[in-house]
């Protein structure tokens, strides 16, 4: 006599079988999820509840556990987790695109037209300001200066920042009203001088005699900008971004932003280095949402090489007598780093020259210690000494770097350092064998937005022409595993948020991008072309 209780379910294996299927809210089967989980398993499907991974597998799995209103066959494409950029100017970006667009410029012609067309469209403007010149890219590569701005704009302040950001170009309404002569100096920064006059360049701490000076916009247009920014991130695969140096009030309006779920975007936002931000934060202690981290202070030790303001141990190759500029003195970083290091913040230190490396990395391991998961990091690690890349590993230290950087500078790099010392700089595996891991961002508005142009960058070792032939030092080049690793999940590892997400994995955040082509098969020199298809965050399609 069959059991009673046996006999329903004997009749239900014959249709459903006896296992409800569990409700998701998405299924995304039939296609080809490179998860970035600890292995770096490939699978074909994952189901996606109440803005979570729920799980991970096979397409005939999936849909046999799983039922949802929203069930997307992506007919073989590939997918991978959201991609990161752990290292850009978010707000910044946003701030970019609401003036002059000096990116690309071949010569100081071309600047002096783009500004111009500029205040023909835009003559409500107190202020010209501009940025992304680079004189590297023109002809005459000697900086630029003042005399064809007072000849065009002669009644208007024109403020105009090198691509960097560590370059400010002036005329001489601003030098008048920032009252910059030839005998100003600024610890930390240079008024460049030409037969004892401003020439109207300004390196590193003497733009901040201008910033002050310049009508910053208010929340409302600030929100405005952020929403650009994001319209730009999203379409370009990325679901986390980075504020490389945001005041107070700047971090609340994007954590009330993304509350009020205009901005959908999650931010890691690193917190300006001043005495009042000190002050706030250190009191109150790290602070984290499911889109916004708070756990870090952006500390600035030197400028860039670009405009020689990056700190070296030995003169410019190009400049003789110029060792660039440290931005604070080592006793007011060890009294900051101090205070950090008694917290339960991180440390970012943006580091360019092999002097300002060696410094912090000394600095650090003085206060570190040893082996740690405190997660400080080195912005940009730009160029290190032979014998320090072991301090990287010695105190837990990881590197934070843009491969876009490398392919930008290759063609002048040799020229500020010589071939010797060359030879340790952009220097991503050996950087990467370290500690075992390495965070890929792009510094935008610096460099461009899209995380594929680092991704190409970083194996290929090339730029956006394929040049050079055979790569620019490619002894340091990474495979595509750990670069697509390096803006995943070993990004969400340097921000704090491996538990949160950088893999599709069961039980993090749904974020996760769709794309033409699989990055970690197509030849090298297609990978700035592919097309990002869709982008979600915490389940929902963004892009």
């Amino acid at each position: 006599m069959i059991n009673r209780y046996i006999f329903p379910c004997l009749i239900a294996l014959a249709t459903a079988g006896c296992t409800t299927k569990k409700k998701a809210d998405l299924i995304v089967h039939n296609a080809l999820v490179y998860t970035a989980d600890s292995v770096f398993s490939t699978k074909q499907a994952f189901a996606v509840r109440d803005g979570r991974f729920v799980a991970v597998g096979s397409s005939e799995e999936i849909l046999d556990r799983f039922t949802a209103d929203s069930v997307a066959d992506l007919a073989g494409k590939p997918v991978y987790p959201g991609f990161y950029d752990p290292h850009a100017h978010f707000l910044g970006l946003g701030q970019v695109l609401y003036q002059a667009d000096l990116v690309g410029t071949d010569s100081f012609e071309d600047v002096l037209n783009r500004l111009k067309s500029y205040k023909k469209n835009h003559r409500e403007a107190m202020w010209l300001i501009g940025r992304g010149w680079d004189q590297n890219d023109w002809p005459d590569q000697r900086f630029p200066t003042r005399e064809r701005l007072d000849a065009e704009f002669p009644t208007i302040p024109v403020a105009l920042t090198r691509v960097d950001g560590h370059a400010m170009l002036v005329n001489s309404k601003v030098l008048q009203l920032a009252g910059i002569t030839a005998q100003t100096r600024v610890p930390g920064g240079e008024v460049m001088l030409e037969n004892g006059r401003p020439t109207g360049v300004l390196i590193d701490n003497a733009m901040g005699l201008v910033r002050r000076l310049i009508p910053q916009p208010d929340a409302k247009e600030k929100e405005m900008m952020l929403l650009a920014a994001q319209k730009a991130c999203v379409a370009l695969g990325l679901t986390t971004v980075s504020d490389a140096g945001l005041d107070r009030a700047d971090i609340e309006l994007v954590d009330r932003l993304q509350k009020e779920g205009k901005l959908k975007i999650r931010n890691y936002a690193m917190i300006r280095l001043g005495e009042p931000n000190l002050d706030y934060y250190l009191k109150r202690g790290p602070y984290q949402t499911d889109r916004l981290t708070v756990r870090s202070f952006k500390i600035y030790a030197d400028g860039a090489l670009g405009s020689r303001g990056a700190a070296l141990r030995q003169p410019y190759s190009d400049r003789p007598g110029a060792y660039g500029l440290m931005q604070l003195e080592p006793r007011e970083l060890e009294r900051v780093l101090t205070l950090i290091a008694d917290s339960d913040f991180q440390a970012n230190t943006h580091c360019i020259g092999d002097s300002a490396n060696h410094l912090i990395l000394e600095l650090y391991g003085k206060l570190l210690k040893g082996k740690n998961d405190r997660r400080w990091r080195i912005e940009h690690a730009q160029v290190v000494s032979p014998e320090d890349f072991e301090q990287f590993r010695r105190f837990s230290v990881l590197p934070s770097v843009q491969p876009t950087h490398a392919t930008s500078d290759m063609y002048w790099a040799a020229d500020r350092l010589g071939p010797s010392r060359v030879k340790g700089a952009y220097a991503f595996r050996q950087l990467m064998e370290q500690n075992g891991r390495i965070a890929f961002g792009s510094d935008f508005p610096v460099e461009a937005v899209n995380p594929l142009f680092g991704f190409h960058a970083a194996v290929a070792r090339v730029d956006a022409r394929n040049r050079p032939a055979g790569g620019y030092q490619t002894e340091n080049a990474l495979d595509r595993p750990s670069a697509l690793r390096a803006m995943t999940c070993w990004a969400a590892f340097a921000n704090f948020e491996d538990r949160l997400r950088g893999s599709i994995s069961s039980g993090r955040q749904a974020d996760f991008v769709v794309l033409e082509q699989d990055i970690m098969k197509i030849p090298a020199e297609q990978l700035r072309n592919v097309k990002v298809r869709q982008t979600w965050i915490g389940g929902e399609k963004v892009f």
